[in-house]
């Protein structure tokens, strides 16, 4: 088979991303591709002990820590999982991937960008993803869908997510070709519609 396609779904918690990589992954599937739907952190096996420790450890974890901790686990999913599948020619669809180490812990815990590039170049070996949908929502919007019931990333407060945010919105503005940015509060159907469009485009 040919060279498979590697999508990745970004965006601040609650924006949708994880409704639309569902509906893309049926819409693949009806037409007869192979599809793999994957995340980041934690896909399976050693992923999954490292996803816990981000999500869930309770003791004080440094921001450099923080990011070699997603490093390792993208190195892992990209050697493992993700690259056989693209060279199997299946599409894989992520849900997070190396733009949430740049928005998260770079623009929201502030470590060196140049750094975090670097270090995402060595993780994935270079590989990158062929299309990135990113997300949009207003920060109150995101805060209302998560609820109650947080991890240790979704705690970190208002103004670490509204820096999370502009990340977001940065990187789309430096990658245009790759970055594709989407209203998030829009109607499902019509996310999915606008996605679409820019699969069948691609």
């Amino acid at each position: 088979m040919s060279k498979g396609l590697f999508i990745t779904f970004e965006g601040v918690d609650g924006c949708g991303k994880t409704t639309q990589i569902k509906l893309l992954k049926e819409y693949f599937e009806k037409q007869g591709k192979t599809v793999l739907l994957t995340r980041e952190p934690g896909a399976k096996g050693l992923g999954v002990k490292l996803r816990e420790i981000l999500l869930n450890y309770d003791g004080e974890v440094s921001p450099n820590c923080e990011s070699f901790l997603f490093l390792a686990d993208r190195a892992q999913h990209i050697d493992t999982i993700i690259k056989p599948a693209v060279e199997r020619g299946e599409i894989v669809l992520c849900d997070r991937h190396t733009d949430s180490t740049v928005a998260y812990q770079g623009y929201g815990r502030g470590v060196d960008l140049d750094r975090i590039n670097m270090l995402n170049d060595i993780a994935t070996s270079g590989m990158k993803p062929d299309l990135t949908f990113i997300f949009d929502i207003d920060i109150e919007t995101s805060m209302s869908r998560v609820g109650k019931e947080k991890d240790r990333m979704e705690s970190a407060g208002v103004e670490f997510f509204k820096r999370v945010r502009e990340g977001y919105l940065n990187i789309a503005k430096q990658e245009p070709q790759r970055v594709k940015l989407l209203n998030g509060s829009d109607k499902i159907e019509d996310i999915h519609s606008k996605i679409l469009d820019i699969i069948n485009k691609y």
